[in-house]
């Protein structure tokens, strides 16, 4: 019997996922998305073209391979089509080997509204929400009056939907939230509806699975099985820095649920840093760079967000957030994602450990959000070479090695990978 291999980010995301997910696919027979939703942007480049997928598994462009959106996704039906249509024009039919849960919840066009009223309630609070729907769909899931994929094929489908639209209308009547000023592009809330509902056709045309049984009985046939996680562990709901995280667990312990696994089928954990961090939207960030640094990173890595282009916040690897994340995570394997950024450096940082109150520790502390925390920030060399010509990790510059050894020293775990471009074929294994 085979096990479920994971692969998820560390940070607050934007670590390189999709990129090593496709990488490692031709060593697995199925890839499968286990939470999350259209928020995510998972960015691939190879033969010269950037791909960006929302929703779709990273494993989409090997048509050998299978593709399973999971039950603990959040699929956004006119989201999802122009996905289809993208991959589509180039050359790939998704219908041929992606297949859906019909456990999987659908985000409606009234939970992307409430998204924008509950961040318009917030005020200077906002959290950085992308307006995706993600939040107010998860919140209905836990309510149990979702909507469900496998509910788009039953009779009384229109009749759930037109109640829980009702719901949506009246509780943004109660934030004060002038519906008739909601957009999305240049579409109106019933302009936008019409063509999700027209998007229903698409998820239709697909194989809708029992997943847990299909994933279950891939693992019993000896079938290799990559989880593909989005977002990463600092934002996840009960262990990121709460209420600045998303609406699911991202953290390997999602896997079960997401998929419908049980622990013990839980192989390696492979989980995704940067050489550096960054982080979009709201919420605490104690190695952040507000200096040319800190710009340097930002224009130097395109740090630009996938699903929103808003420019991400950038900062010094944080030790102590990375360490926390492995443990929560039981990461077996790192990968390290764009030190070729910082190639031009004469001095790269990391943060091993925190003063707060006065006093030091490597740990992240409960009230994250509500005091003032000072970085030890450890100073190495900079390697000051591109990395372009390196074609193995013995010819990456000493001093990289230097960085990239300290990294497993403070983590406890191995690394075995190293990115040094944006293509797929420039990943250095150990």
């Amino acid at each position: 019997m085979s096990k479920v291999d994971v692969l998820l980010g560390l940070q607050w995301g934007d670590e390189g996922k999709g990129k090593i997910v496709d990488v490692l696919t031709p060593n697995y027979d199925v890839i499968a998305r286990f939470q999350g939703g259209p928020n995510a942007g998972h960015t691939l480049e190879f033969n010269g073209m950037k791909h960006v997928l929302h929703i779709i598994p990273s494993g989409i462009f090997h048509k050998e391979k299978i593709n399973v959106i999971g039950n603990g996704v959040l699929v956004e039906p006119f989201i999802f089509d122009q996905e289809i249509n993208d991959l589509r024009k180039k050359g790939v039919e998704p219908t041929e080997n992606l297949f859906l849960s019909k456990k999987a919840h659908l985000i409606l066009p009234t939970h992307r509204m409430l998204d924008a009223a509950n961040e318009q309630s917030k005020g200077s609070n906002k959290i950085g929400s992308t307006l995706k729907g993600i939040g107010p769909a998860y919140t209905d899931k836990i309510a149990r009056t979702g909507i469900r994929i496998g509910d788009i094929m039953e009779f009384d489908f229109r009749e759930k939907y037109e109640m829980l639209k009702a719901q949506h209308l009246q509780m943004a009547v109660t934030l004060k939230y002038d519906v008739s000023q909601f957009r999305i592009g240049d579409l109106t809330l019933e302009e936008y509806e019409q063509k999700w509902l027209a998007s229903l056709d698409t998820i239709k045309k697909f194989r809708l699975i029992n997943s847990e049984y299909f994933i279950n009985k891939c693992l019993d046939e000896g079938k290799k099985v990559l989880a593909e996680g989005a977002q990463a562990a600092m934002l996840d709901i009960d262990f990121g820095t709460y209420p600045f995280v998303t609406s699911s667990n991202t953290i390997t312990a999602g896997v079960c649920t997401g998929l419908g696994v049980a622990p013990s089928k839980i192989g390696r954990v492979m989980g995704i840093t940067k050489a550096y961090c960054t982080r979009v939207g709201a919420g605490p960030f104690p190695t952040e760079l507000f200096d040319e640094t800190g710009s340097t990173l930002c224009q130097q890595g395109h740090e630009y967000g996938a699903t929103t282009g808003r420019p991400r916040r950038c900062g010094w690897i944080d030790i102590p957030a990375l360490r926390y994340a492995c443990m929560i995570d039981g990461v077996t394997d790192l990968f390290v994602t764009k030190p070729d950024v910082m190639n031009n450096f004469d001095e790269v940082k990391m943060c091993t450990a925190y003063t707060i109150n006065g006093k030091d520790t490597t740990e992240i502390p409960f009230e994250y959000n509500q005091v003032e925390i000072t970085p030890h920030l450890k100073s190495f060399k900079g390697w000051k070479q591109e990395l372009s010509g390196c074609k193995s990790y013995n010819d990456l510059p000493a001093n990289l090695r230097t960085f990239l050894y300290e990294i497993e020293q403070q983590t406890g775990v191995n690394i075995c990978a190293v990115s040094i471009s944006p293509d797929r074929k420039d990943v250095l294994f150990k």
